[in-house]
């Protein structure tokens, strides 16, 4: 049976049921439904929480400085102010980095706001000291208590349920790409394809398909889904679209279109208007020298005060692997950086002298055949201290050594070795236009474990969409990655 019949059977089978059953059918609560009495509820605990803060800093302002004025108006403006910021919206309901930057803004309006009060009608200076010290107490409450009802409520709040539509394969890999990325808040509850699907398995085998563009209302009433990703196809015109969009919008289903890059950060995109035509303009990687300053400034300051607090424990486990098996305690080896210059990168060792005459012998237990990484789980090469060493990154402390002489980034793409980039074609090569790092987007999200197919998507993504928060971030994660150790052999 085609997707058409079965999308035709589908919907048939509940009109009977509705026709049948129609006050069981009409007590039945949509998951849209549930969700719109959540963010009621939710809604009316973060306006509360946002009064306690905003009550809370001013109370204590006023114990402090005896002051009325900011202990009577802050409790009244500060919701006001983060109403006209939008901080109440639908996707502002407590969460994300996004509501953190509405708060700010919103604490450095009112702030304007006492300042010109102050000295324009008061003519109070006072005050201004006064009110700062308050917004500041309300604005870091109120993080602290949405963070909180976050984290009680969060887990309740049902994920979004997912519609999405485009090309078999388009779809496939948009379902692999919210699988892999585990996105947060969101679940693919069915998908309508433009056309029939190519021979091979689905990146989901569960997802249900509920024919083609036509059904695609039917299956936003037969899932309850609450959004629809349009994925670009050739199949749904401009007509097509504005038609879809004003169905959708009737059934108060949100319409999301699925750009044709892929791996390109929200930062980088913005919306121009271009002859009267909205358009999506993608900022140009930030690779400029200006740019990149400040990162080699940070990497060998962080590099060389990495080095001067851990000496200690670097003689200690260069002695232990010094005499722990035969060889020396640093291994070096020819690795290749940016612009594709070589330098030597220096580790720990962790294997016997001889590993590399031992590996063909192991060739059949490579784990990645499809890339040339050789990687071996439980490898017999490799010595007792060695895997405690590779377990929790301890090999990989000398590379603050190439950081500090600039061949090496803290954060950056896997430093390949000079036969794997033979091999690279152009797209595999962009991965040398930064310098490699010592930790990176691949080894916060897998390490070994990973493709190889992966491991360079996540590399070029982290060349394209670089920038400061994005460092900051993986050195975060790379915390937890390495207290895991999962991937790491």
């Amino acid at each position: 049976m085609d997707n058409n019949r079965r999308a035709h059977r589908l919907g048939g089978s509940m009109a009977v049921e509705s026709a049948a059953y129609p006050d069981k059918m009409r007590n039945v609560v949509t998951p849209r439904e549930l969700r719109r009495k959540w963010q009621h509820d939710h809604l009316l605990k973060l306006i509360v929480a946002d009064v306690m803060s905003a009550a809370t800093a001013s109370f204590v302002v006023y114990l402090c400085h005896g002051r009325s004025e900011v202990f009577t108006l802050l409790p009244l403006l500060w919701p006001a102010a983060l109403l006209v910021v939008r901080a109440y919206g639908k996707r502002q309901l407590g969460y994300g980095s996004e509501d953190h930057r509405r708060i700010a803004r919103a604490a450095l309006a009112l702030g304007a706001l006492a300042v010109l009060g102050s000295e324009l009608v008061l003519g109070q200076d006072r005050l201004v000291h006064d009110a700062v010290l308050g917004l500041a107490g309300a604005a870091a409450l109120t993080s602290a208590l949405r963070a909180a009802l976050r984290g009680r409520l969060g887990a309740a709040d049902e994920p979004r349920r997912v519609l999405v539509v485009g090309h078999p394969d388009a779809v496939d890999t948009f379902a692999a790409s919210l699988a892999g990325r585990a996105a947060r808040g969101l679940r693919l509850v069915g998908a309508c394809y433009t056309a029939r699907p190519t021979l091979g398995p689905a990146a989901d085998p569960k997802l249900p398909v509920f024919g083609g563009p036509d059904n695609i209302l039917s299956a936003v009433r037969r899932t309850g889904a609450e959004l629809a990703v349009v994925l670009p196809d050739p199949a749904l015109d401009e007509l097509a679209m504005r038609r879809l969009g004003w169905a959708l919008h009737g059934e108060g289903v949100e319409l999301l279109l699925g750009p044709m890059l892929g791996d390109v950060a929200a930062s980088r995109l913005t919306v121009r208007t271009v002859g009267g035509v909205p358009m999506v303009h993608v900022r140009a990687p930030a690779r400029s020298g200006a740019a990149r300053l400040p990162k080699e400034i940070l990497d060998r300051l962080l590099a060389a005060l990495g080095l001067l607090l851990l000496t200690p424990l670097l003689l200690v486990l260069a002695v232990l692997v010094r005499f722990s098996s035969p060889g020396p305690a640093f291994f070096q080896q020819r690795r290749v950086g940016l612009d594709g210059e070589p330098f030597t990168m220096f580790k720990f060792r962790t294997m016997l002298h001889n590993a590399e005459s031992l590996r063909t012998e192991l060739a059949e237990l490579n784990l990645n055949t499809e890339g040339p990484l050789f990687k071996v789980r439980k490898d017999p090469r490799t010595t007792a201290l060695g895997r405690f060493l590779r377990r929790y990154s301890l090999d990989e402390l000398p590379q603050l050594i190439n950081v500090l002489a600039g061949h090496m980034s803290l954060v950056g793409p896997r430093p390949p070795l000079p036969e794997e980039t033979l091999d690279y074609d152009e797209v595999t090569r962009r991965r040398l236009l930064v310098k490699p790092g010592l930790t990176g987007l691949w080894q916060v999200s897998g390490r070994s474990d990973l493709p190889w197919h992966e491991a360079v998507r996540l590399d070029l993504s982290y060349v394209d969409n670089w920038s400061h928060s994005l460092d900051a971030l993986i050195l975060l994660r790379t915390t937890g990655a390495v207290a895991r150790g999962k991937g790491a052999y």
